[in-house]
């Protein structure tokens, strides 16, 4: 198909907006790109642009929470960021689907189309009436984790919110045990792993839990209490996974709720977590550790807020 020429006209300003590092404007026209039904990549001859694929592109998370707050109903929803690997997206939600509940909405926010995930996304939906799909021009990177998983919350109104990691992959129904935690009205966060902090380092590890109370829940699969996740969502600061669960995990145990992990083993495997592994070594270890860092800042002069550390920090 021929590129339309005012779409060519809004690569080349961009262009020379990169070049003048206004990096907003390129941004913006990017955006408005999209909007016109293209993509476009930075290549080191310049830029390509390619159609874009059969399904809507949301240019801001603002722009949806605007559009769609508090729409997505049901007792329980479950959000999978997309962020590449579209044979890993197909495993993981295709088993998700599976074993799910009825009735439990699958909310999915493909981040950038990259590798063509989004694609495999949009083919499930179509097959699957319970899997809700938003697409996004931006990479996980520039929306960052914790500002999508906040517009995900901010456009349900479920009971309870989970969070998936695309390593996750069910083979059972893995949610009635977490759910059955929160039968102690006390509960406000539950999930498949959990860790507690190790305050004879200085808080400078976590170690893993057993069973019970728990001073944090990692992202592989997490639910919130869905009033609790609208007041106290992960700190919008964090633009990587990793050490923001347990960051937004302490701020729950900080306002005064409890945190656990449910007896047995629930019916769920690891496959390779891209998120760690395969994420830019460099973006990954700066963002971790400035989540760390503040996380330290606010929790550990508080060390009464871990569940088996008494109020003198023993």
């Amino acid at each position: 198909m021929t590129i339309p020429d005012q779409v060519t006209a809004l690569a080349e300003e961009r262009g020379r907006a990169r070049v003048n590092k206004d990096f907003v404007r390129s941004d913006q026209l990017r955006d408005e790109i999209a909007v016109a039904g293209w993509v476009i990549k930075d290549t080191p001859e310049g830029y390509s642009l390619t159609q874009a694929p059969p399904f809507g592109v949301t240019a801001h998370l603002g722009a949806l929470v605007d559009q769609y707050a508090q729409s997505i109903p049901g007792t329980t929803v479950v959000l999978v960021i997309v962020d590449g690997w579209p044979e890993d997206t197909r495993m993981s939600l295709i088993a998700l689907l599976e074993h799910v509940p009825i009735g439990v909405k699958v909310l999915v926010f493909d981040c950038g189309n990259v590798d063509g995930a989004g694609v495999v996304v949009h083919e499930l939906a179509q097959n699957h009436p319970d899997l809700v799909e938003f697409h996004f021009a931006h990479t996980l990177a520039e929306l960052g984790w914790a500002s999508v998983v906040n517009a995900a919350v901010a456009i349900t109104s479920s009971d309870f919110f989970a969070v998936m990691d695309l390593s996750t992959i069910w083979e059972g129904e893995a949610l009635t045990p977490i759910l059955d935690a929160f039968q102690d009205p006390k509960v406000a966060l539950s999930g498949w792993r959990g860790v507690n902090v190790d305050v004879s380092q200085d808080w400078r590890e976590f170690g893993s839990a057993t069973a019970g109370d728990v001073d944090a829940v990692l992202g592989y699969f997490m639910v919130v209490r869905g009033s609790v996740a609208r007041e106290i969502g992960p700190d919008p600061k964090a633009k990587f996974y990793r050490n923001a669960d347990m960051e937004w995990s302490l701020a729950i145990r900080a306002a005064g709720h409890k945190v656990v992990i449910p007896e047995g083993e629930l019916p769920l495997r690891q496959e390779r977590h891209h998120g760690y592994h395969d994420s830019e070594p460099s973006y990954r270890d700066k963002q971790s550790k400035k989540t760390y860092d503040r996380l330290l800042q606010k929790f550990r002069k508080s060390p009464e807020i871990l569940h088996q550390v008494d109020a003198h920090g023993n």
